[in-house]
């Protein structure tokens, strides 16, 4: 009798093994459909850029870059004048005041 509930018992972990493995092999084929049309859709993306990069001049890009760097550097630059200005008015102004 001990060998039968024994024998069920081993039975019950089994099946219950069995169940565990069947919801994660569910979860794990979600998972892959779910990741498959996410890649579809990133591949169709690139595909787009692709093409709209085609026919453009990638030296000229480059140099158009550079002068974006260059202007962003000089308005930073302004920017840095203008604070250390206004700084130094807002200075003679508080000392106006004193």
């Amino acid at each position: 009798m001990s060998e039968t509930l024994v024998m069920q018992t081993d039975l019950d972990r089994l099946a219950e093994r069995v169940e565990k493995a069947a919801a994660l092999i569910q979860q794990l084929r979600e998972d892959r459909s779910r990741l498959e049309g996410e890649r579809n859709l990133l591949s169709e993306r690139v595909r787009e850029l692709e093409h709209n990069l085609q026919g453009q001049d990638v030296p000229a890009l480059m140099q158009e870059v550079s002068a974006l760097r260059r202007a962003q550097r000089d308005w930073e630059n302004e920017r840095r004048d203008v604070a250390s200005r206004v700084e130094s008015l807002v200075m003679k102004l508080e000392k106006l005041e004193a």
